[in-house]
C-alpha cells in the first residue's frame, strides 16, 4: 500500500489485546498508541506507547481507532473520535442504549467518516460460506434460523447482560446471512448468577420474509457452544463457528418403498456434506476489511446503522422479557439489506 495508516486502540482488556496483536502486524497499518488507564501490566500493547486518555491518542494524528473499552463507554469514546474527525471501528454492541447508538450514527455520518461495528461473526469462514450459499439459492426458500450460544460466565463482563453481550452476535448474523430484518420478537430471560443483569435468554422471532428465528443464549452452561442452523426447502445448513465448520444435510432424493414412512408427507434424511473451506482468522479479516474501507476501497464492513439495528432488536428482546409480550419491531427504512437470491 502506498500510504501507511496510523491506528490507535482504546482498551487493552481481553478483547483489546487481540486487536493490538492484529493491528501490530497488519499490512499498511502502524499501531501508534494504545489508551488504557490501567496501563499495560501484561505487555499486550505490542510495544506501542500506552496513554491515559483518548485526547492523547487523537493528538498523535491517528487516521482511525479501534474502540474496545467496556460497552458503557462506547458512546463517550466514539463521540470524542467523531468530533476529532477520526474514523472508528467500535466493538459490538455499538452502544449500551438505543439512544446512544443513534447518537453515534449521527456523529459519524454527519461528518462523512468511515465507521463500523466489530460484529466478528460476519468474518467467520463457516458463516461467510453459508451466506454465499444462501445468496446462490442452494437452500431454496428459507424456513427457519436457529442459534445456540452458550458457555460459562465470562468475568470480564460487568456492565451488560447476556442479551447485549452475546445475543447481539446472533441477532446480527441472522439478519446478515439471510439479508432480512426482524419484524417481531418474544423472549424470556432469567438471572441465576446473582448479578443485576440477565444471564440466560430464549427468544423466538420473525424476519421480514416470514422466516422463523430461535435464539438460545446463556452464561450458565459448562458446555461452550456456537451453533447456527438454517433450514429450508432443500435441507439444512449447520455452522459451528467455534471450529468454522459448515455441513449440509439434504432432503432425501430417493423415494422410500416403506409405506408407513411414505404416508408422512414431510422430508426424510438425505446426504450429508461437510465442506472444505479456507479458514482465516476472523479478527484479521475484520481488520483487513476496515483498513480497506478507511483507504476508500470497497469493503463489506458492518456499518454503524446496521449496528444500531442490532441494538434496537436487543432492546426489543429485553422489552419482551420484561413485559411478557411479543414486541413488534418497526422497519428501518434507512437500512439497506442485500437481497437473498
Amino acid at each position: 500500500m502506498s500510504t501507511v495508516l496510523k491506528a490507535g486502540l482504546v482498551g487493552l482488556g481481553s478483547m483489546g489485546r487481540h486487536h493490538a496483536r492484529v493491528l501490530a502486524g497488519l499490512e499498511g497499518v502502524e499501531l501508534v498508541g494504545v489508551v488504557d488507564p490501567m496501563g499495560d501490566k501484561n505487555g499486550w500493547a505490542q510495544g506501542a506507547p500506552v496513554l491515559s486518555t483518548v485526547e492523547e491518542l487523537i493528538a498523535l494524528g491517528i487516521d482511525y481507532a479501534v474502540v474496545a473499552c467496556p460497552t458503557a463507554l462506547h458512546e463517550e469514546v466514539g463521540l470524542q473520535l467523531a468530533d476529532a474527525g477520526v474514523s472508528a471501528l467500535i466493538e459490538k454492541p455499538l452502544a449500551d442504549t438505543v439512544e446512544g447508538a443513534r447518537r453515534l450514527v449521527e456523529a459519524f455520518e454527519s461528518r462523512g467518516l468511515v465507521a463500523g461495528v466489530g460484529h466478528i461473526e460476519r468474518c467467520n469462514p463457516a458463516l461467510l460460506s453459508l451466506r454465499a450459499r444462501l445468496e446462490a439459492g442452494e437452500l431454496g426458500d428459507v424456513y427457519q434460523v436457529v442459534t445456540r450460544r452458550q458457555g460459562p460466565f465470562p468475568h470480564r463482563i460487568a456492565d451488560v447482560g447476556v442479551v447485549k453481550d452475546l445475543a447481539t452476535h446472533d441477532i446480527d448474523l441472522t439478519g446478515w446471512v439471510t439479508g432480512q430484518t426482524y419484524t417481531s420478537i418474544a423472549a424470556h430471560t432469567v438471572s441465576k448468577s446473582g448479578r443485576p443483569h440477565e444471564d440466560m435468554v430464549s427468544a423466538v422471532g420473525q424476519l421480514s420474509d416470514g422466516t422463523m428465528v430461535n435464539h438460545l443464549v446463556n452464561w450458565l452452561s459448562p458446555l461452550k457452544e456456537r451453533f447456527t442452523s438454517v433450514t429450508g426447502e432443500r435441507g439444512c445448513f449447520i455452522a459451528d463457528t467455534l471450529t468454522a465448520d459448515l455441513t449440509f444435510h439434504s432432503n432425501a432424493a430417493v423415494t422410500t418403498e416403506w409405506e408407513a414412512l411414505r404416508a408422512f408427507r414431510g422430508v426424510s434424511e438425505g446426504d450429508m456434506i461437510r465442506y472444505a473451506i479456507p479458514k482465516r482468522e476472523p479478527l484479521l479479516v475484520e481488520h483487513e476489511l476496515f483498513r480497506d474501507a478507511v483507504q476508500g476501497e470497497p469493503a463489506d464492513i458492518c456499518t454503524l446503522r446496521q449496528g444500531l439495528r442490532t441494538v434496537e432488536v436487543a432492546a426489543s428482546v429485553l422489552e419482551s422479557a420484561t413485559s411478557s409480550t411479543t414486541v413488534l419491531i418497526p422497519a428501518d427504512r434507512d437500512q439497506k439489506q442485500e437481497p437473498r437470491r
